[in-house]
């Protein structure tokens, strides 16, 4: 760690209420065993009973879990844990922290992050890419030690949905995530680390988002930057805010519904104990609308029916509403920048 304590690290976070899961332990170690670390003592050094990690239920606490990732980033001298060909000497994530928070706005801090991380690593690859009125941030690693890499993918991309919903100030609320994995086993984890539709066996890992959010600025200040490393990694080992906001309320509520269109504004204010007014206002508090949020669902929808079912565009379009296919193709292209036919074809060749 660097004589001011600004740390951060790549790691394997996953932290419920109850605590984290064992099988995250024993993936945070991989690196740390196949470079000669003794790890029970390791773990015995950080306060955790080895003989938790037999027990697959079993879970640590937050504070456990940083006390681990301490020694372990002190003995291999590497911010992530081993997996990677070229260490990340301690400081480098509190650099790229650094780095981009001279940034004017999110899309920019998360282009400079991706440049930064290629000048370090040679094996990860962070890519921003916009296709209509979705971002895909991507996250890639060609794990050239062979190590079992899906919690370290998955990890880099929860740091970095949480590390730069910090800096904008707001929860980034996800449209879906995209994991290029089968379903592991604590798959029911998954609602608390991202809170979003997941889809599992895809060609690449990326978290999924409305473009609206980079154009948002980054408001956090040097010494506030300096006040969050201090306090990685317990920081980044649960989300940054839950949210409780009339967004993403009323994105849970459409996504329980088989046919959106069957619930109005009004129904969604009667259940949220307010008038369809009081409702109006906040969501424009919040930047959004009650038609930006219907959208967003239903381009989910749509995208999760195009990629896994063989239902046809028309029915697609019924289902979710629209009087007719064209204007579904319409619409359709409009979030993503392809035509229905063209998007299937495109994720499912």
């Amino acid at each position: 760690m660097e004589s001011d304590n600004q740390e951060g690290g790549i790691t394997k976070l996953r932290e419920t209420e109850s605590g984290i899961l064992t099988a995250v332990v024993r993936a945070q170690l991989a690196g740390a065993e196949a470079a000669g670390v003794d790890c029970h003592q390791l773990l015995r050094d950080s306060g955790i009973d080895p003989a938790l990690l037999d027990e697959p239920d079993s879970r640590i606490s937050r504070e456990q879990m940083a006390s681990l990732l301490r020694r372990e980033w002190d003995l291999l001298h590497d911010e992530a844990g081993g997996y990677l060909t070229r260490p990340w000497k301690p400081g480098t994530f509190a650099m790229m922290c650094h780095a981009c928070i001279s940034c004017p706005n999110l899309r920019r801090a998360l282009l400079r992050s991706g440049r930064f991380v290629s000048m370090v690593s040679d094996d990860i690859h962070i890519k921003l890419v916009e296709d209509g009125e979705e971002a895909r941030l991507l996250f890639h690693h060609s794990n050239d030690k062979g190590l079992p890499n899906q919690m370290f993918v998955e990890s880099l991309a929860l740091i970095w949905l949480r590390l730069f919903s910090w800096l904008i100030d707001r929860t980034i609320l996800l449209e879906r995530v995209h994991l290029a994995f089968p379903p592991p086993d604590y798959n029911e984890d998954y609602s608390d680390m991202f809170p979003c539709r997941h889809y599992f066996y895809q060609r690449e890992t990326c978290l999924v988002f409305s473009t609206r959010y980079l154009q948002m600025p980054l408001v956090r200040d040097e010494q506030q930057l300096a006040d969050f490393l201090a306090r990685a990694p317990e920081c980044l080992l649960t989300q940054y805010k839950s949210d409780h906001s009339h967004t993403g309320r009323i994105r849970r509520m459409l996504q329980q519904q088989n046919a959106i269109e069957n619930l109005s504004l009004d129904d969604v204010a009667a259940r949220l104990y307010t008038s369809p007014q009081t409702l109006r206002r906040r969501l424009k508090e919040e930047g959004n609308s009650w038609q930006d949020i219907k959208d967003s669902v239903r381009r989910d929808m749509a995208v999760y029916q195009l990629k896994q079912q063989e239902t046809a565009v028309a029915e697609i379009a019924e289902r979710l509403g629209f009087s007719e296919p064209s204007a579904f193709n319409r619409a359709f292209k409009k979030w993503t920048g392809l035509a229905p036919g063209a998007y299937r074809e495109k994720y499912r060749g």
